[in-house]
């Protein structure tokens, strides 16, 4: 997870190559004229797309292929070798596709070519439901309704949103979003014309007050009906409010929705000392922002190590080195007792002076539709492999969803972005009567000053942590295990080796699918 390499990277396609020069199963990073284009060989098949992934630029050429498709190293995407389309999130718009002819013993890369769809239809019955109502405007909703329309389907899609503005990259607001290197319209996941374009009826600023899982109904708060025949439940997660005097001072803000992130913002402009109350992560993202920005930060945290129960006391300790390098001072092992204008006081008596507090003590799931609804709950909605709820024709996705994880053979819920949005597109397949269990792998990333961490697979405890390579060096593979038993690694540096760790838990499980791993 870095910077993006120059666009003239590698040769000149357009000109061409020897065949010799890139053996099957191999990916060659070029250029076409201005657009770098990534050259791809499976046996006598060659294909050619554009070399960076749609979703944050990451090079693909640096990834891995699997079967017919190929996976980007920062954020584990997928994209189809045939037709370039985004099969799996976070990345949701397609890569170009581009001729390919061979002359003689060269291979010659042209313009631009529409992509063809290959490939037969799933080998089932597919059911069309006249219309789908999604409640939800976060990741899993969005992905959800933007899946529906790339599989054929023509019925209405209605999608209510709780926030005020269109479904919006949530984990930038907390990282570049927030520390000033992105800009405003890089947060919107489409503008408002896409959702026109596709025919998806979205509703802003839309509560939703009851759910009838037999008649697949909603009322919003203000009493107007929604129903369709198939209903996805996508409320997401809400922010745990901070409960001393003083949480409700204009000065006190969390972060959740674009909306939180604007304000926050505005906030900054005239602030100096900020204190950060919650070492989560993305309370710790917040602190590298804010100093970003050049606030004096100080994070309040109830553990005595930074992110312990998660990623382990080594790489938590390398954290917190990390921060303070940066200027980012610790009051671990304590709370706010109370706010005020211009401080916060602490549990143990200490003062610290604040004209800016980010509440980031965590977030629990948005249930309250659900419980009315008589949904079948464990600490989260509880769905099937499939995502249906326990009511028929009623799924839930996101951070709300409890579901049977095939690795540990438990039901978990997870709070990661790409989950949810992975989650939203399969229950939209699902919805359309394909019948596609939800195996995939949870994946998370952070990115804290100059250090990026990606995690693969879910270890809710561990009683092992080993750390292959060095964490000071940026370069190492921590692997967390149980009774012996892998269940998730993390990656400092080694993006390839993260895509190939989360092929291995697929494998696990999957042994039916023909993957090829180059």
């Amino acid at each position: 997870m870095g910077e993006v390499e120059p666009e003239h990277q590698g040769p000149d396609l357009e000109a061409g190559i020897d065949i010799a020069e890139l053996p099957d199963g191999a990916m060659l990073r070029g250029h076409v004229g201005d657009e770098p284009v990534m050259l791809v060989r499976r046996g006598d098949d060659w294909f050619a797309l554009g070399a960076k992934c749609t979703h944050y630029g990451g090079p693909l050429d640096e990834g891995i292929l699997v079967g017919d498709t190929v996976r980007c190293p920062w954020h584990h995407a997928c994209f189809s070798l045939g037709t370039g389309a985004a099969l799996k999130a976070p990345a949701l718009q397609d890569l170009p596709c581009y001729t390919v002819e061979r002359r003689g013993d060269r291979i010659h890369v042209g313009a631009r070519r529409e992509p063809a769809r290959v490939g037969a239809p799933p080998p089932r019955a597919i059911v069309h439901p006249r219309s789908v109502l999604i409640v939800g405007g976060g990741a899993a909703g969005n992905a959800a309704a933007e899946m529906l329309r790339r599989e054929g389907f023509a019925g209405a899609i209605t999608l209510l949103s709780a926030d005020a503005d269109l479904p919006c990259d949530r984990p930038n607001l907390s990282k570049n979003y927030l520390a000033g290197t992105a800009e405003e319209d890089w947060i919107p996941l489409h503008p408002a014309g896409f959702y026109r374009e596709k025919n998806i009826e979205v509703h802003l600023d839309t509560r939703v007050a009851s759910l009838d899982p037999r008649s697949r109904s909603v009322a919003t708060v203000e009493g107007t009906r929604f129903d369709a025949d198939a209903l996805l439940l996508a409320t997401g997660a809400e922010p745990i409010r901070l409960e001393v005097p003083g949480a409700d001072l204009p000065h006190v803000r969390c972060l959740r929705s674009q909306a939180d992130a604007t304000a926050l913002v505005e906030r900054i402009r005239n602030a100096r000392r900020a204190v950060v109350i919650g070492a989560s992560f993305i309370g710790l993202e917040v602190a590298s922002s804010l100093r970003q920005r050049g606030l004096e930060v100080h994070v309040v945290g109830r553990e005595t190590v930074l992110m312990e129960k998660v990623l382990g006391a080594e790489v938590g300790d390398y954290l917190r080195t990390i921060h303070e390098g940066k200027g980012v001072s610790f009051h671990l092992g304590t709370t706010a007792s109370a706010i005020d204008t211009d401080h916060v006081t602490l549990a143990n008596g200490e003062t610290l002076a604040a004209d800016l507090v980010v509440v980031g003590i965590g977030v629990k799931p948005r249930l309250a539709l659900a419980e009315g609804a008589e949904l079948a709950l464990d600490r989260g909605v509880r769905v099937d492999e499939f995502l249906q709820t326990s009511a028929p024709g009623v799924f839930a996705a996101g951070d709300i969803a409890r579901w049977p994880d095939p690795l540990t053979g438990e039901a978990i819920r997870v709070e990661h972005w790409v989950v949810a949005e992975r989650m939203g597109q399969a229950a939209a397949r699902n919805m359309l009567g394909f019948r596609q269990p939800f195996r995939d792998v949870p994946f998370f990333w952070t990115e804290q000053h100059d250090f990026a961490l990606a995690y693969v697979g879910h270890a809710a405890g561990f009683d092992e942590v080993r750390i292959d390579g060095s964490l000071a060096q940026r370069d190492c593979t921590i692997t967390y295990r149980k009774a012996g038993r892998k269940l998730a690694v993390a990656v400092v540096g080694r993006d390839h080796e993260g895509l190939v760790e989360e092929l291995g838990f697929e494998r696990l499980h999957q042994p039916e699918n023909a993957y090829t791993l180059e």
